[in-house]
């Protein structure tokens, strides 16, 4: 395998990183060359993202990039569902939503009044999650929809500034929920029924496809010259999929970070009555595959506990295992979704409105979460077997959340499965490996990932107790009054 050179840029909702990967003798390097912080920015009663600072940081990297060697490509990941609008002379339009955004309240609601469930899934496969892209292209207001010449998902607006090429990465486009993932095409007869545009939408390509060079103001702008764009797996759970260390068919994989990602891959999308009622999702991975999986809240209300606190986190994780298991949430509860410093007290107060032992210290209060994502991981790995209809036998953690030995080990107690551990930069591997198109097969792209990744396993120890667990499917069942 011949030596060769990529810059991969991974935006997760926090922060940002350019890495530069070197693959050489069957082995991938990860360089993380520069690092930023990401996150909302309120204006006006709204949040967005500030991607003119994200782009600003990124033109960084690439100068520390040109500045190494010589590199082949570039190529984008980052979040799902956020877009910008172009207008005719490909100028932005407005700013680039958050997901998080209170525009969306009540939003879902109202497109499933007008549509039925049945209608919506059958045509995309895809999870009912309030901040979808379905849910935010009904929030636009009617007179910016109609200024909008392009619609580009948010690494691909980042793709059409680097090379001047205007289209969308399946991966992505997948998670829009107006895909449809049998023909492939745009699901334009929903869009139509809900009164909302489609001449904005791009044509659709496949991970690995080269969009074109770098634009001359780049090579000056960064000291690059001639690199080809091209699109990686854009979602970033998509290219963190393609870069499981896994070997055969029987294994599941979670990618930990602010979300957990809990999932298997299948050769079809499944668009069952059960898939629908477990409201399971069906996006596009590399080489055609299907990630069937559910979209579970991952380390976000850890996350957003500590910025209250403002605690070490490895001491916080070391710390909450200390603690015994006690009282648990549903992670999943809508209540939790919201940005707010007022995190802790959320957690508290579910613990009191469902009868629970409250939680009062930071340890305490992280164990809960912990226990509770792990418990929730297990309840859709089970689910993810039965419909999925094949064996979990190894669950595969990879993301920033394969570090916390804790969780990890949860994880294993509440499923009864072992858990591999990495790699860590996931993402950024499967994009590198993605762009390198001498990696030819799925199996030689995992083959690499485990021989260039130290990967730990945790094996089942100590059960969940059968009173625990009952609690928590009762609060996943909304079975307690909260």
């Amino acid at each position: 395998m011949l030596t060769s050179r990529h810059i991969a840029i991974d935006l997760g909702a926090s922060s940002g990183r350019v890495a530069l990967g070197t693959l050489e003798g069957g082995r991938l390097q990860v360089d993380i060359l520069h690092r930023f912080p990401n996150g909302g920015v309120p204006v006006r009663g709204q949040l967005y993202w500030d991607v003119l600072g994200l782009w600003t940081e990124i033109l960084h990297g690439l100068s520390l990039a040109a500045s190494s060697g010589p590199v082949a490509s570039i190529g984008v990941n980052s979040w799902a569902v956020d877009y910008g609008l172009l207008d005719a002379q490909g100028e932005l339009l407005g700013g680039v939503h958050h997901y998080r955004s209170p525009r969306l309240a009540s939003v879902m609601e109202r497109v499933r009044a007008d549509l039925t469930d049945q209608t919506i899934y059958s045509a995309t496969g895809i999870q009912f999650l309030p901040f979808n892209t379905l849910y935010q292209l009904a929030a636009e207001r009617p007179d910016q929809l109609s200024r909008a010449h392009t619609l580009l998902m948010v690494p691909d607006l980042l793709h059409f500034w680097l090379c001047g090429v205007a289209v969308t990465e399946r991966t992505n486009a997948s998670s829009t929920q107006f895909l449809n993932p049998l023909t492939g095409r745009w699901a334009r007869e929903l869009l139509d029924a809900l009164q909302l545009p489609t001449s904005f939408l791009p044509t659709i390509v496949e991970p690995g496809s080269g969009l074109g060079l770098l634009t001359p103001e780049l090579e000056r702008l960064t000291g690059l010259s001639d690199v080809q764009v091209i699109a990686p797996a854009t979602h970033d759970t998509a290219s963190a999929v393609a870069a499981v260390p896994a070997e055969g068919q029987d294994w599941a994989y979670i990618s930990s970070g602010t979300w957990s990602l809990v999932g298997i891959e299948t050769p079809q999308p499944v668009l069952t009555a059960r898939s629908l009622a477990e409201n399971l999702t069906n996006e596009a991975g590399v080489g055609g595959t299907t990630r069937l999986l559910k979209n579970v809240m991952g380390l976000w209300i850890v996350q957003q506990c500590n910025g209250a606190w403002q605690l070490d986190f490895g001491e916080l994780y070391a710390l909450a295992a200390q603690i015994p298991a006690g009282p648990v949430i549903d992670p999943d509860d809508a209540r939790f979704l919201p940005v707010g410093p007022d995190m802790p007290e959320r957690v508290q107060a579910y613990c009191r409105a469902t009868g629970q032992q409250i939680p009062q210290t930071p340890a305490e209060i992280t164990r809960c979460i912990l226990d509770s994502l792990a418990l929730r991981c297990a309840e859709v790995l089970d689910t993810l077997e039965e419909v999925g209809g094949q064996p979990v036998r190894v669950v595969h953690v990879v993301g920033g959340g394969s570090q916390i030995g804790l969780l990890n080990q949860l994880i294993a107690d509440a499923s009864g499965k072992p858990v591999v551990a990495g790699p860590v930069e996931a993402t950024l591997m499967g994009n590198l490996l993605v762009q390198a198109r001498t990696v030819l097969s799925a199996a030689q792209r995992r083959q690499i990932v485990r021989d260039s990744s130290a990967l730990q396993t945790f094996e089942p120890q100590d059960a969940v107790s059968a009173g625990q667990r009952e609690v928590f499917v009762q609060l996943s069942r909304h079975l307690v009054p909260t």
